[in-house]
């Protein structure tokens, strides 16, 4: 099963996206309390994102999407890096999924780890798409988007370029980085549409849960922060509960304002928070 099914014109796609517990948080067990809350809200699938930095030896993606589609009855789509991991561990990886019927991939380049070596077989996104792609074609393969350009790309019309080379390698579907102004949202897809790309785009959103985890995150993936947001982080950043209730509300104005222009879908960032995730759902499906 492939993700065509959940795109049609009128309706957005709602999705969500979960990451393996530490093992100082109990183990991959832990994520049946997230998942239990997760399930409430009725997504069209959940993705999973790679443990363990890439590490060939932990299984516990794997383990979580198998999860994910046989107790619950969700498709599942499992985050796989590549920059490093060889095209034999690739292979591995691939193998391992199909046999627990997981077909649905997010190939990701994945970040460069300090003082390590990357692999030499994928330098790019694109490199894996396209080697799944000619491996296996049965799977259906997601990649990612940056509404405000990839960090390491030298500007805005290299970045679409470069996500074009992606589409072109057998990508089907998009879900972008996150961010916090929709406009920049839909001038990217704008450039998307001149470039030619013409598969379902999902919007990424991210419940802001603490000032200082939204700053690391912004500093990682090159996303800004608007002067209506920056406000409610300094208004509110020693008033917990009030900072909780006012970064949801911001997040449920940009999904509705994304579902009244029309967007394709919606992935949100959950971080392990299934109450967020219902509090939002509660708004926004009404409006589906």
């Amino acid at each position: 099963m492939d993700l065509k099914q959940f795109f049609a014109p009128g309706r957005p796609c709602f999705s969500l996206e979960i990451f393996p517990p530490k093992d100082h948080q109990g183990g991959v067990e832990t994520i049946y309390e997230t998942l239990d809350g997760l399930r409430e809200v009725h997504p069209e699938f959940i993705s999973c994102t790679y443990g363990a930095g890439g590490n060939l030896a932990d299984s516990s993606t794997i383990e979580i999407c198998s999860i994910i589609k046989e107790k619950y009855g969700i498709l599942p789509i499992s985050h796989l890096t590549c920059v490093n991991n060889s095209k034999e561990n690739i292979g591995v990886i691939m193998d391992s999924l199909k046999e627990k019927g997981i077909t649905n991939i997010l190939a990701l380049r994945g970040d460069l780890k300090p003082g390590q070596q990357p692999e030499k077989d994928f330098a790019h996104a694109s490199d894996l798409i396209f080697y799944i792609k000619e491996r296996d074609p049965e799977f259906f393969i997601s990649a990612a988007c940056y509404p405000e350009g990839h960090p390491d790309s030298g500007d805005l019309i290299t970045d679409v370029l470069d996500l074009k080379k992606k589409v072109d390698a057998g990508a089907e579907h998009l879900i972008s980085q996150l961010f916090f102004d929709n406009e920049d949202f839909y001038r990217f897809r704008d450039r998307c549409e001149l470039a030619g790309i013409d598969v379902p785009i999902e919007a990424g959103i991210m419940p802001v849960t603490s000032k200082q985890s939204i700053l690391r995150m912004v500093s990682m993936c090159g996303a800004s922060i608007p002067a209506k947001l920056a406000k409610i982080l300094n208004r509110f950043e020693d008033k917990p509960k009030a900072f909780e209730e006012a970064c949801i509300a911001y997040a449920i104005d940009q999904m509705i304002d994304l579902i009244s222009n029309d967007v394709d879908g919606i992935h949100l960032y959950t971080m392990n928070k299934p109450y967020i995730a219902k509090r939002i759902f509660e708004v926004i499906d009404p409006m589906r």
